[in-house]
């Protein structure tokens, strides 16, 4: 009787269960949201992206998007160290989510980061509030990712906003 069963079995099936890719922190990267920046303050960092997100479409609300970042500064700061910040806000208007980049090439930008670094990559992320497991995919891809020297270095020195996802999808 085993053997009958093992009989019908076919070793070389695919399974009927469909596996889910995995999730790569470039399938959220749009080189028309990246900005090279020229600021001195994290508010004026945080408004060249906002506008960029904006501008681009991905904001249904873009008030209460800038209110939402705004506020969670104020709890405590995005400035993660390593040069790097990443403000975000989720609201229930947002279907999608949406990152934008903002790289400040020159100085850096006080932004009281946990190390007292200046900032000088800013990953601003809008997404909705009832994907609350893809939005922590998120950040911990892409925390994942800037932990490393040579991709900060790169990012630093990109010339242009396709080299900035170049970087991203050969991290992947």
């Amino acid at each position: 009787m085993v053997l009958a069963i093992l009989a019908h079995i076919n070793p070389f099936a695919k399974p009927k269960v469909k596996r889910k890719e995995l999730m790569k922190i470039s399938d959220y990267l749009d080189s028309r949201l990246v900005s090279f920046l020229d600021v001195d303050t994290r508010d004026e960092a945080i408004d060249v992206l906002i506008n960029l997100l904006d501008a681009k479409g991905h904001l249904p609300d873009k008030a209460a998007f800038r209110n939402a970042i705004f506020q969670r500064e104020q709890l405590v700061s995005t400035g993660i160290g390593m040069g790097v910040a990443i403000p975000h806000a989720k609201l229930k208007e947002f279907s999608d989510f949406s990152i934008a980049i903002g790289i400040q090439q020159k100085k850096g930008i006080d932004w009281n980061a946990l190390d007292l670094a200046p900032v000088r990559l800013i990953f601003l992320i809008a997404g909705p509030d009832h994907k609350q497991t893809e939005y922590l995919q998120i950040l911990s891809l892409l925390t994942s990712s800037i932990r490393s020297m040579d991709l900060r270095k790169k990012l630093l020195n990109a010339r242009d906003s396709e080299e900035v996802l170049q970087v991203f999808l050969l991290s992947n």
